[in-house]
């Protein structure tokens, strides 16, 4: 049988790199994207590592390239490449109002136009979208602007039985955390704020991208996979 195929953007840390190593364990052949010191990424030997920056163009039609060369064809494309700019109205100056689209916006959409032909019959697509609400009008707006763009999509490509759909982290203890020098205590004292007790788990995102892929998904499209804990889930309508 022949294995299957995955591409994950932001795939050397945290939620990406968790999925990488979840995937590779359960037979996929993996490359992943990212930036800085990708061979001390500490992931499987033979996941193919790429390094790209996710709002280049020039970047992502040489990931796509080589993605073609090592992998041939896709089964998943895992756009979880993504920046966070948090803070209040007055503090967003330009440059980071552009960083924010251009990485989380702009680059998915053409990581995904660019990787359309290597996409399977039958193939899926996810994004990470995540919540924006609380940090700012320019996240809010960052993130929520990649919903639609999931849900259109994926009635573009229904034809070719592709389904694009979207994983929504809550809090998550990922690396980000101790680069910003908060610690793992402060970490888990959050978790008192989620209903069921516990900040989530990189390992707990894989698992949702890796359903979303999978035959057990095969009637799933369009949609957004929440895993927070319960986060917000009394503002949900039902």
């Amino acid at each position: 049988m022949t294995a299957k195929t995955a591409l994950i953007t932001g795939g050397t840390s945290g939620i990406g790199k968790a999925t990488a190593e979840l995937l590779h364990s359960r037979g996929y052949r993996v490359m992943v994207t990212g930036l800085g010191d990708i061979d001390g990424a500490g992931l499987p030997g033979d996941v193919i590592a790429v390094e790209a920056d996710a709002g280049s163009l020039t970047d992502i039609d040489q990931a796509v390239d080589q993605a073609r060369e090592h992998l041939g064809s896709l089964d998943l494309l895992y756009l979880n490449a993504g920046i966070s700019r948090p803070g209040p109205i007055e503090s967003i100056d330009e440059a980071a109002f552009d960083a924010l689209f251009n990485i989380n916006v702009k680059g998915n959409f053409f990581t995904l136009q660019k990787a359309l032909p290597l996409l399977n019959e039958g193939a899926s697509v996810v994004f990470t979208v995540g919540a924006g609400e609380g940090l700012g009008a320019a996240m809010t707006a960052a993130k929520g602007a990649l919903l639609p763009l999931v849900r259109s999509m994926a009635i573009e490509l229904a034809p070719r039985r592709i389904r694009v759909n979207a994983v929504s982290p809550g809090l998550v203890n990922t690396p980000a955390y101790s680069k910003m020098g908060i610690s793992q205590d402060t970490i888990a004292s959050w978790g008192e704020g989620v209903p069921l007790g516990r900040v989530g788990a990189p390992a707990d995102i894989a698992e949702a991208v890796a359903f979303l892929a999978s035959d057990g998904a095969s009637l799933i499209t369009g949609d957004n996979l929440i895993v927070s804990g319960g986060i917000g889930v009394h503002t949900r309508p039902m």
